[in-house]
């Protein structure tokens, strides 16, 4: 399972959300997505770790938090979507 994290601080950093996590367990990854264009912080991020129940713990005690001067918005990440575009085709 990935944790979705939403309504971070622009300000803060792989090692701040691995520490805020890691009071609930080890942490596998975290992934801070960046515009394309400048390179800022999307304000969102991605968090894995090792045991589902962790996970679960971390998301109940953190979603509605403030950190930062935030609150969180913590939840279960839902499957990437295909936003490719375009028309499909079918073969027959």
């Amino acid at each position: 399972m990935t944790i979705y994290v939403g309504n971070l601080s622009y300000q803060a950093t792989e090692e701040d959300l691995t520490a805020v996590f890691a009071e609930y367990g080890a942490v596998k990854r975290v992934v801070l997505p960046t515009d394309r264009e400048t390179g800022r912080m999307r304000g969102f991020a991605f968090v894995e770790m090792t045991d589902d129940a962790q996970e679960d713990a971390a998301i109940t005690q953190l979603d509605g938090a403030e950190w930062m001067g935030r609150q969180l918005r913590v939840n279960k990440a839902r499957p990437k979507e295909d936003d490719r575009g375009g028309a499909r085709r079918s073969r027959f």
